[in-house]
């Protein structure tokens, strides 16, 4: 079976060829294996958000190699790489990002709309993926009315949508207090056990890192 992630030697540098010039990423490597769920650690402004978009297909590395499940995407064109992104990742940011004038199964649906998913099959999916996390009975409201805990969980199920192979979350639960974070990390977790995709989550909660697979830490540029 072929790796989900793979990052092989990046490197990505800030006003290259400048004398403010700043290396993020030097060499960095790592291996997401399919269905395994690794924990991303390093201090503020270590570059592990850069990290996360040069594997989610969307920022671009200036060497080393990119693929994922065994497909290189570092030499693939913008609609390719734009197509891998839609169909292989899903992604999670510390602030739930949904659209304020769409409902929670909407916001749910739209991601596999774009995907050509018929919109009934669309909506029993975001319906199953919504109960799965506990928020279906919320299914009809909009953001404003939902909890931070239940917008969070709501935009796991985006992530979810159109069942990709890898799952690249920056801090999903760092806008949450501990007693919900927690609660939410529960819901996410078992969300990934149960489809069985990759996880890669970026936390600088060392608690909840400890809960996954394994951890990796960013560090002058490189993963260890």
């Amino acid at each position: 079976m072929s790796n989900a992630l793979k990052l092989d030697a990046v490197s990505k540098t800030y006003n290259r060829g400048k004398p403010n010039a700043l290396k993020v990423l030097d060499g960095a490597s790592l291996t997401l294996e399919a269905g395994e769920v690794v924990a991303l650690v390093a201090p503020s402004g270590a570059g592990k958000s850069t990290l996360l978009h040069i594997a989610g297909l969307l920022d671009s590395c200036d060497g080393g190699q990119v693929s994922i499940g065994g497909t290189d995407m570092t030499g693939l064109s913008d609609a390719r790489r734009t197509a891998a992104r839609r169909e292989e990742i899903g992604f999670i940011y510390q602030f739930h990002h949904l659209l304020p004038e769409f409902s929670a199964i909407e916001n749910v649906v739209l991601p596999q709309l774009a995907n050509a998913v018929p919109e009934h099959a669309a909506r029993e999916h975001a319906m199953q993926l919504l109960a799965r996390v506990g928020v279906d009975h919320r299914a009809n409201n909009r953001p404003a009315q939902l909890s931070g805990g239940e917008q969070q969980r709501v935009a796991f199920c985006r992530a979810m949508a159109n069942k990709p192979r890898v799952l690249l979350a920056d801090e999903p639960t760092g806008n949450l207090d501990p007693a919900t974070s927690d609660k939410v990390f529960e819901a996410l977790m078992e969300l990934v056990r149960e489809t069985g995709l990759s996880a890669l989550i970026a936390t600088h909660n060392l608690e909840l890192a400890a809960r996954m697979d394994r951890i990796v830490r960013l560090e002058n540029g490189q993963l260890a």
